[in-house]
């Protein structure tokens, strides 16, 4: 049997499909997985050892298309529901299982705060209702991530003063509106009993430069000086990890690291919150997960990606979280470690 899942992108909604891809291959082990992602995005998924073949989506879907068709696919399931993998299902002409993308209930939600649509579950288990049919089950073991052998980080690739522990905070974020404020992150360096180091892309460095400022012995920045899983090693190495709602935030929760995440525009009732296994959202069974977030605000969430600036021009569901909020949770989260953190 042969079996091609879709995921174009990005990063943490690649990361979030990793349980199907396990699940999979544990159930049927004779089956042969092949994954559809983007060119850009295959580090994330290259050395997950589940999948038998990947496939690469650059410019050309004609070629890609004309790539998948002879290999004869039984089933595809589609993570991403958009056009582009409308238009490889149908080509491939074979029997397909696409997830419930609830836009309208979002939709509802964003424009009239229709916050009870919304079900109290993670994407995850979305996917797993889409593949009922099959009968695949939900194992409960969460996410993954997989570092290739030559991605993984030196000890001496942070500063000494870094060795014995370290909190891991993620500034970087696909939109302004999903990203703490770099004075935010100042603060928090300041106060912080802990060393830092800051995560994020290249994009993030000067952002990183302004952060680590405030206290250089204290505080590593470590944007745009290591690759997607070199990062992803780092989250690993943490104690703690302190993220905006971003890629690396569900890296955390493959690795199964005690997080505080930071919620702006966007909100974790839309189903992306950190996902530890069967936990959902309102009856956690993730004690190692802290969600901060500005629930008293009329205007959020305001969309279910974000914005390039506030709407309102107020910033309120950032600059209102308290950081002394986020000190605390992280403290006890250093203190306690509640589960110990997942091999590679």
């Amino acid at each position: 049997m042969k079996i091609l899942l879709i995921r174009f992108s990005s990063i943490g909604d690649i990361v979030l499909t990793t349980p199907v891809i396990r699940c999979l291959k544990r159930q049927y082990p004779s089956a042969e997985l092949h994954f559809l992602v983007k060119k850009g995005f295959k580090a994330v998924i290259a050395g997950n050892p589940y999948i038998d073949q990947l496939h690469l989506l650059d410019k050309d879907m004609e070629a890609t298309i004309a790539a998948l068709k002879p290999i004869g696919f039984d089933y595809v399931i589609d993570m991403h529901k958009n056009l582009r993998s409308g238009r490889v299902k149908r080509a491939l002409d074979c029997p397909s299982f696409t997830f419930n993308k609830l836009n309208i209930r979002k939709w509802l939600f964003v424009q009239l705060k229709m916050k009870a649509l919304m079900p109290d579950k993670s994407i995850v288990d979305r996917y797993f209702e889409a593949l009922q049919p099959i009968k695949i089950r939900n194992d409960g073991q969460g996410l993954d991530y997989f570092i290739p052998e030559q991605d993984v980080t030196k000890q001496d690739d942070l500063p000494m003063g870094h060795w014995n522990g370290f909190v891991g905070c993620v500034i970087g974020g696909s939109f302004f509106t999903k990203k703490l404020p770099v004075e935010k992150w100042q603060e928090f360096c300041r106060q912080s009993p802990y060393p830092v180091v800051l995560l994020g892309g290249p994009e993030d460095k000067a952002a990183g430069q302004l952060i680590a400022s405030v206290s250089k012995g204290k505080v590593y920045n470590a944007c745009g000086k290591f690759n997607i899983n070199e990062s992803a090693d780092l989250v690993r190495r943490a104690k703690v990890i302190v993220s905006n709602d971003t890629g690396l935030m569900h890296v955390a929760a493959a690795f199964q690291k005690p997080l505080v995440s930071l919620w702006g525009n966007t909100t974790p009732e839309l189903g992306m919150f950190p996902y530890y296994g069967f936990n959902n959202l309102n009856q956690s069974i993730a004690p190692q997960s802290v969600i901060l977030e500005n629930n008293d605000l009329s205007c959020r969430p305001c969309s279910k990606i974000g914005y390039d600036q506030c709407p309102k021009k107020h910033f309120r569901c950032m600059q209102d979280l308290e950081v002394s909020q986020m000190i605390v949770a992280v403290k006890k989260l250093w203190e306690t470690q509640p589960l110990a953190t997942k091999s590679v």
